[in-house]
């Protein structure tokens, strides 16, 4: 039993760099993005940035997604969904290459790869960019957060997140899936709950 957990502590710190422990989120300065311009940053740790305009199609497809989201919070966060996968597409225009899932390990470093930092980092900066343009009508932007400290046998992993209109949280998490794809977006309560041993 003793070598079991040794054996799985020893996996576990193997995956840390994929885990996203490069760093605390807190060490990395959110600015309130100006309409004019995004930032992508990657590398793990958010070790280089790209930047792209946001040119008139830009913000107007912004527009649109977030009004076919204008019913009910529900709908909204399908709409931030849509929106975070639109940021990401632009993001993989602007840096030239496309992140895989889940960070592995051996991309730290590489053009484009991302862990979960840059991750939270970005869906945090679209986050405010929709909220500076008021295009959020049911949720603010939260700080980022994290769950898992080792020794709960999870590694540590961070979050973007958003606050509804009656006070619930929701995790916004754009790590487990390729640039584009859709980010997790869960009750941050059950979030935390997650991630034992590497599990979404």
């Amino acid at each position: 039993m003793a070598f079991s957990r040794l054996r799985r502590l020893a996996i576990l710190l193997l995956m840390l760099p994929a885990g996203c422990a490069t760093g605390q989120v807190g060490d990395y300065k959110y600015s309130t993005p100006v309409p004019t311009k995004l930032r992508a940053c990657y590398g793990y740790g958010c070790r280089y940035s790209a930047f792209f305009p946001v040119t008139s199609t830009v913000a107007d497809r912004f527009a649109a997604i977030m009004k076919a989201g204008n019913a009910s919070p529900e709908a909204e966060r399908a709409a931030i969904s849509k929106a975070v996968q639109y940021y990401e597409e632009l993001s993989v225009q602007a840096i030239g290459a496309r992140d895989l899932p889940r960070s592995p390990v051996v991309a730290s470093g590489e053009k484009g790869q991302m862990d979960c930092i840059d991750e939270s980092t970005n869906t945090r900066a679209v986050l405010l960019y929709l909220d500076q343009r008021h295009l959020l009508a049911f949720h603010t932007v939260r700080a980022n957060t994290a769950r898992g400290v080792l020794i709960d046998g999870r590694y540590p992993h961070w979050t973007a997140a958003v606050r509804d209109n009656s006070g619930k949280d929701w995790a916004v998490d754009s790590w487990f899936e390729a640039a584009g794809g859709p980010p997790d977006i869960v009750p941050l309560s059950y979030w935390r709950t997650r991630g034992v041993w590497g599990e979404r």
